[in-house]
């Protein structure tokens, strides 16, 4: 293995092992039924959040801000497969939830359940075996949807009364919801940079530019 891997594997391992202990000790304390279950979700998927953001705006951070978020851009798959770590663990509760009889609604197995298959299918591309079969704009393709399904889910979720409840969930919800929306401008912003650039050193706008000027 290089070193690289090994990085990896420290870094999927701590999440893994993190979002585990925190999995059982919300078990242990309330209980493997409703409220143990609920209380290990929500905190499962906020550290699944913590894992993915940096992942999702890295690029956006280096486009906007130069190379001070290079170290964080070249983390990015680590941080990725990190996530999807933890997600292991948050759909092992879910089953659970499902196993007491508490299942979600079907509203909501429709939107987690396809931004769990993405996260599956790009975790497993961002391997060398799996992604020389594919085509590189193909999984480009199937990064930007999936990525951006997976910030919808979780605004989806952050977005749930955010602002009710009282001081105390106000403070649990607001960060989460306030970056899952920041997320999707970084990366809006960082595409207008990125055409903005094209278009000034275009030919074709020059020459226009050129053609137009008295």
């Amino acid at each position: 293995m290089t070193k690289r891997s090994y990085r990896t594997l420290g870094v999927v391992g701590l999440a893994f092992g993190l979002a585990a202990a925190i999995a059982c000790t919300m078990l242990i304390l309330r209980g493997a039924q409703g409220d143990g279950v609920d209380a290990g979700l929500v905190l499962t998927a906020r550290l699944a959040f913590v894992f993915f953001w940096p992942c999702y705006v890295a690029g956006a951070l280096v486009s906007l801000f130069g190379p001070v978020f290079m170290p964080l851009r070249r983390y990015a798959r680590d941080l990725g497969l990190a996530f999807a770590a933890v997600e292991l663990v948050h759909l092992s509760l879910v089953a659970r939830l499902c196993w007491i009889g508490e299942a979600p609604s079907r509203s909501t197995f429709i939107l987690f359940g396809s931004a769990a298959i993405f996260v599956a299918i790009i975790a497993l591309l961002s391997f060398d075996f799996a992604r020389r079969h594919v085509n590189d704009r193909v999984i480009r393709a199937i990064r930007w949807v999936g990525m951006n399904l997976i910030i919808y889910a979780f605004a989806v979720d952050f977005l749930h009364s955010p602002l009710s409840g009282g001081a105390k969930h106000i403070i649990e919800y607001l960060p989460f919801t306030t970056l899952s929306l920041a997320g999707p401008v970084l990366r809006l912003l960082a595409w207008m940079k990125t055409i903005d650039r094209i278009l000034r050193h275009s030919p074709y706008v020059t020459g226009l530019g050129a053609r137009r000027a008295p």
